[in-house]
């Protein structure tokens, strides 16, 4: 199979969920046109108290529709959009690209900046939920399932159905961490 977008979400609002979209439009440096995390600075709202001149290195959250899949086998069902991510996604592992990684939807492209930080809003959405997207391996290391953050460097139209074609960066190439 190959790797695809299977629903994309924008918000205006700084709510925790985002509607499902027939499509979104990608905008270079910025990030989802009509999104509230749209922009060339961070628009988090934690991430501008502590400082809003920041770039803003989570213009696009990615989450892989197999994510969805386990926690509604765990007990919690989620659809797409409702963690809040612009673009749902299957057949590729999100989780183990490195940093640099371009994921091109043909129109546009995403560069991979890291993980997506979960926070205490996902167990006021389910409570229990933030157990089942953030855990600890069996070395003590924090491993963290709620998907990827990006920045535009193509801007374009993208729809479900879009196919994902992945570019790696070259060697040495650093493994994702929290942004």
């Amino acid at each position: 199979m190959s790797a695809r977008i299977v629903a994309v979400h924008s918000s205006a609002s700084h709510g925790f969920s985002k509607r499902m979209r027939e499509s979104i439009t990608l905008l270079e440096g910025l990030g989802v046109e009509g999104d509230a995390h749209c922009g060339a600075t961070v628009q988090h709202r934690s991430r501008v108290e502590a400082d809003p001149s920041q770039p803003n290195l989570r213009q696009v959250h990615l989450i892989h529709g197999e994510l969805l899949d386990a926690l509604h086998e765990n007990g919690f069902p989620v659809a797409p959009g409702e963690l809040g991510e612009n673009i749902t996604t299957r057949d590729i592992d999100l989780l183990a690209l490195p940093v640099g990684a371009r994921l091109d939807f043909g129109a546009a492209v995403v560069t991979v900046t890291g993980l997506r930080n979960p926070c205490q809003q996902i167990n006021d959405f389910q409570p229990g939920l933030l157990k089942q997207l953030v855990r600890t391996d069996g070395e003590g290391r924090v491993v963290r399932l709620a998907g990827v953050m990006g920045m535009v460097t193509r801007g374009g139209r993208v729809t479900a159905g879009d196919t994902i074609t992945v570019s790696l960066p070259p060697e040495p190439r650093s493994p994702l961490t929290r942004v």
